[in-house]
């Protein structure tokens, strides 16, 4: 296992200091004020688009500065024989980092734990705690750990499970309480309070934001990841038939959901 950490390059994270905060817009029902700092924990290249892709860009538009923290580089996900992991791993880092940049995000850190290995045992909720107390954020954004089943036809993948349950257990207490991982002061890396954790395919969700206008550029964000589509077209149309229920495809409206949860 390695950490890779690549600043993206976007206007987001060239801008002089203190534009953002001069820019920024106050967004409802997010209601925040200030600029937001917004760490995105989840498994696998890909995972934020698809998740939650478009709420990432409403948020950068916004001012807000976001940061992914992907703990494996997908490096399982091909039907290729021919393809070893070490490459896909690369190509998937290159990826995402297309993606990220085309939300305006900031920067991309990669933890390369085996893809399809996930556990949320301490090893992983001591490197999350350790990012979370590195990178201070106000928000943190994961997944649903209970969600097993998607529909009638599909199980959640283990790794979104085990990233979404490391992820809320470093979070409260680990990130917060000085005597967990006390190893991690003596690296100069104190606790920190979370104020929100935002959780995507939320089992109960109780915020649900209108992305209309950014559903485009979340479909383009996941086109970045050329080595997980094998065909644009269907990959295009799936995505523009996830209707709100309310709309039609003659007058489409798109939505993301979360499970908002305050913390502090």
């Amino acid at each position: 296992m390695g950490t890779a950490v690549v600043p993206v390059g976007n206007k987001h994270h060239s801008e002089p200091e203190g534009f953002a905060q001069n820019k920024m817009k106050t967004l409802q029902p997010e209601g925040w004020e200030t600029v937001q700092q917004i760490l995105v924990v989840l498994a696998h290249p890909d995972d934020p688009e698809f998740f939650c892709g478009a709420t990432i860009a409403r948020w950068t538009d916004a001012g807000h500065q976001v940061s992914y923290c992907l703990l494996t580089c997908g490096d399982k996900g091909t039907h290729d024989r021919q393809m070893s992991g070490d490459r896909l791993c690369s190509i998937r880092h290159q990826e995402q980092q297309r993606a990220a940049n085309l939300l305006g995000v900031r920067r991309v850190r990669f933890l390369d734990f085996p893809d399809g290995y996930l556990v949320p045992d301490l090893t992983l909720r001591k490197a999350i705690t350790r990012v979370i107390r590195e990178e201070r954020p106000d928000v943190v954004v994961t997944c649903d750990p209970q969600l097993l089943f998607v529909g009638d036809e599909r199980i959640n993948h283990p790794d979104h499970r085990a990233a979404g349950q490391a992820c809320v257990d470093a979070i409260f207490p680990a990130t917060r309480d000085h005597l967990y991982f006390p190893e991690l002061l003596e690296e100069g890396l104190e606790p920190h309070i979370v104020r929100e954790v935002w959780v995507s395919l939320a089992v109960e969700p109780n915020v649900v934001l209108d992305v209309t206008d950014l559903w485009e550029r979340k479909i383009e964000a996941i086109l970045c990841h050329r080595s997980q589509i094998s065909d644009e077209d269907v990959l295009r149309n799936r995505m523009k038939n996830r209707l709100a229920k309310d709309s039609t495809p003659e007058q489409p409206r798109y939505e993301e959901a979360f499970r908002r949860i305050r913390l502090g």
